[in-house]
């Protein structure tokens, strides 16, 4: 690390394994994206915010989607705009630039100060997405045919890239990335997680709750398995609406929090079901089953 180099080590309301601080440093020192993966709920897009924060940078967020192109990331060219103007307007339609509008890659390169850009959900574009944005992120420079400009970063961008994983990433894209995979934490992580959200939540209330989430995510064949956001939210209905520790295991209560799939609440049933019809069964949370 350079002596004068940012170095990120958590924040207040986010809490970091060894591992991944050291990968965003190393990310931060050489310069390269940090491409994130781990299930939904891990905190993939958080950790973006918690740098920023950590570090007193502007967060830039560009949210990818199925449409999303790589040149909208760069800059958009308002067509429309000038052929309105050209036909309606009082304004100098020779001069193009005026309708040059950076994306948020773009808005990343031209800020006066580092900033933290986020490239959310990267797998949900199309498979030459990432391809098409190689010499960008490697070079930190594009080029606008349309003013005949060249924008270079005026500072390198720190890259957090997140991806669920849905589809593979091309290789030589991931050669120029820095990767790290969040795993689902363990319940004494789990537990200082939850404290920074709940802090004054009753122990006993918080033991039953972890106990009866890792069981439900144990489930053989569940589509979706409930998350630590998830956990967070139940843990919040179960002290509004003054659940007894005592009953939390018995009863399920606000089953609808946790799990959001039909099969999965099935399944729930069938396994609660085959493992005694003789002992008391939960009740599923009353309305929040069907």
């Amino acid at each position: 690390m350079t002596k004068n180099m940012a170095i990120y080590k958590g924040s207040a309301d986010y809490i970091v394994s060894d591992d991944l601080r050291n990968s965003v440093n190393i990310a931060i020192a050489l310069g390269k994206p940090l491409l994130i993966k781990g299930e939904p709920g891990t905190g993939k897009t958080v950790l973006a915010q918690s740098i920023a924060d950590a570090l007193t940078k502007e967060l830039i967020i560009w949210n990818i989607k199925s449409t999303t192109k790589a040149q909208e990331g760069l800059y958009v060219y308002d067509t429309v705009q000038r052929l309105y103007d050209s036909q309606f307007g009082e304004h100098d339609v020779a001069n193009i630039k005026q309708y040059i509008k950076l994306g948020k890659l773009g808005e990343a390169f031209q800020a006066e100060q580092q900033v933290v850009l986020l490239i959310d959900e990267i797998d949900k574009a199309d498979l030459e997405f990432p391809n098409d944005l190689l010499w960008e992120l490697d070079q930190m420079t594009f080029y606008i045919p349309e003013t005949k400009e060249t924008i270079s970063a005026k500072t390198r961008p720190i890259v957090i890239i997140t991806s669920n994983a849905e589809k593979e990433l091309p290789d030589a894209f991931l050669r120029r990335c820095i990767f790290h995979y969040i795993a689902f934490p363990e319940p004494d992580a789990m537990e200082k997680i939850i404290r920074v959200h709940h802090p004054q939540v009753e122990k006993k209330l918080l033991e039953q709750a972890m106990d009866t989430f890792y069981m439900l995510r144990n489930i053989p064949n569940m589509q979706k398995k409930p998350s630590t956001s998830e956990l967070i939210d139940w843990l919040q209905a179960l002290v509004v609406g003054g659940i007894s520790p005592n009953k939390i295991k018995q009863e399920l209560p606000f089953l609808g929090v946790l799990l959001k799939k039909n099969e999965d609440l099935d399944n729930l049933l069938n396994q609660v079901y085959n493992r005694s019809q003789s002992k008391a069964q939960p009740r599923m949370g009353g309305s929040y089953y069907r």
